[in-house]
């Protein structure tokens, strides 16, 4: 099979490599596609603990597709099914997934992309959000994830601020149910913007999305009085200062919302199947380029750059 391999820092190869055979337990799918995550930049720009080359298909973990063969004991599943699943080795032409870590996808989702992982996490976010009819809710950075929150958030009955750079990317938040939108330009206007829209309250839930020392000392100003941040921005570039002060004297909940759990992850997958669905939710606007095999690098330096209206890359193996 062709799997995509970061060889170096900015360097991707296609190789030809094993088809992978499926252990006890275990499916293997053929893979329809896998969208890119901004946790693979920086892999890509260069991390000085990691060691290249990775694994083939070793950046993709956000894969769909179709069952292709069964290990032992496996249960549940036929070959021809098509699934989302948790599995790490999806920039590839095939991946072997867990059989507990994968759903069957309706066939209301037919012919639809469904980049599940990321899915999922909104999903879990939002449960550990604990958003609550008529609060106030910042959302820091509306991408992919920041979009679905401002959906999930604004459908639950929360007034939804969102907080962005780009003019693109507020419309977006407004398409998904935003009350306001801030521009994400200057740190103090941006809190005096917020305190005018709350009357000086601030916000009950803040989501930092974006995974950023700046967007995270953002969200410990917006935050009110016994509220609850949540930090669903990967942060894995090194460590980061917080205002520990200010959060004390604030008496907030801090929640990081990376779930490890894999009944936590499957009960997102499970979640966002429904209401994707459903008609509840709709991500199809937020998939804006997509990719063959062979171009993993442009849909990286897309995800990276952010061109006119880009959100999320989709590389489909076609």
């Amino acid at each position: 099979m062709q799997a995509a391999v970061l060889a170096a820092p900015g360097t991707i190869a296609l190789e030809q490599v094993l088809l992978p055979e499926p252990g006890p337990g275990e499916l293997r799918i053929r893979l329809e596609g896998c969208g890119v995550c901004a946790s693979n930049l920086e892999p890509w720009v260069g991390l000085e603990w990691l060691q290249y080359p990775g694994e083939a298909g070793g950046l993709g973990h956000e894969g769909w597709g179709v069952v292709d063969a069964l290990g032992d004991g496996v249960s549940g599943f036929a070959v021809g099914d098509r699934v989302a699943a948790f599995a790490e080795r999806s920039f590839a032409q095939f991946d072997i997934a867990c059989a507990e870590m994968a759903v069957r996808l309706p066939p209301a989702l037919d012919g639809q992309p469904f980049p599940g992982e990321p899915l999922a996490c909104a999903f879990n976010i939002f449960r550990r959000s604990a958003i609550e009819p008529g609060q106030s809710v910042a959302i820091i950075g509306i991408g992919f994830l920041g979009a679905i929150l401002t959906r999930l958030a604004s459908e639950a009955g929360a007034r939804v601020i969102a907080v962005s750079r780009r003019a693109e990317s507020l419309e977006l938040a407004r398409h998904y149910g935003a009350a306001e939108t801030v521009a994400m330009d200057d740190h103090y206007a941006i809190i005096k913007q917020v305190k005018a829209l709350t009357d000086e309250r601030l916000c009950e839930r803040v989501i930092e999305c974006v995974g950023k020392q700046w967007p995270l000392d953002l969200a410990g100003e917006l935050i009110a009085f016994g509220g609850r941040l949540v930090v669903a921005g990967y942060h894995q570039d090194g460590p980061r200062q917080v205002n520990m002060q200010a959060w004390n004297w604030k008496g907030i909940d801090v929640i990081n919302a990376h779930e490890r759990d894999p009944e936590v992850q499957m009960r997102g997958l499970r979640e966002a199947v429904e209401a994707v669905a459903g008609g509840r939710l709709d991500p199809e606007p937020l998939y804006t380029g997509q990719y063959p095999l062979a171009r993993l690098a442009d849909a990286l330096d897309a995800t990276r750059d952010k061109p006119g209206g880009f959100v999320k890359a989709l590389v489909m193996m076609g």
